[in-house]
């Protein structure tokens, strides 16, 4: 079925071979799961769908930035990528600091964060230029480039959002499951959420450190 998406652009066995590769890349443990997931336990099913939704469009953007060679300026220019993972990590560690500071999570079921998790995840994915400088490295290895290069990397790029909000859709309905066990045990909740918020904390130094050491 996928290889009706584009027969006359990209050839099958390479569009086989490529759906191969995002599935192992996207299952691959890295900052965007870990948000989904967090904010799962943190805030139900609902908040971690739609953080997987906010992560597949943040992906999309990416795609829209490698076609139009955005993604080529951040990595000619070390100013503009210092100056976005900068940005990116300090999110990250905002988000973690206020997870910790949330005593409200994981203790009411009907009361999740105030906060938009759709939009988070859309910042959290947008705001790692890693991200982008991956998109850019890893679609043009699966284009023709006797054909329409721009069409082929838009629909490579459509295809990685599909199985990424697959993946994580997953994701958060298996782990919003835990939540509820943790209704009944308020210390246990207290302990995971600090977690949650130190797993961020972590991802943002990370994103931070790397990129300035790598």
């Amino acid at each position: 079925m996928l290889e009706r998406i584009a027969p006359a652009l990209i050839e099958p066995t390479l569009l086989a071979v490529y759906l191969v590769a995002a599935g192992a890349m996207i299952l691959s443990p890295g900052p965007d799961t870990l948000y989904v997931l967090t904010r799962s336990v943190g805030d139900g099913r609902d908040a971690g769908i739609a953080s997987a939704a906010g992560i597949s469009v943040g992906v999309l953007v990416h795609t829209l930035a490698a076609v139009v060679g955005l993604s080529a300026v951040f990595r000619a220019s070390e100013l503009a990528f210092a100056a976005v993972t900068i940005v990116g990590a300090g999110y990250l560690v905002f988000l973690g600091v206020r997870t910790i500071r949330d005593d409200g999570l994981l203790l009411e079921d009907d009361d999740p964060s105030t906060a938009s998790p759709f939009r988070e995840a859309v910042l959290v994915n947008i705001l790692n230029p890693q991200v982008a400088l991956f998109f850019l490295a890893f679609l043009p290895q699966f284009v023709d480039r006797a054909g329409h290069v721009p069409t082929q990397l838009s629909i490579l790029g459509a295809l990685y959002a599909v199985v990424t909000m697959g993946y994580l859709a997953t994701v958060a309905v298996g782990s919003s499951a835990v939540r509820r066990l943790l209704f009944a045990r308020p210390r246990v909740a207290g302990g995971v959420r600090w977690l949650s918020g130190l797993i961020l904390v972590g991802l943002g130094l990370r994103l931070l450190i790397g990129s300035v050491f790598v």
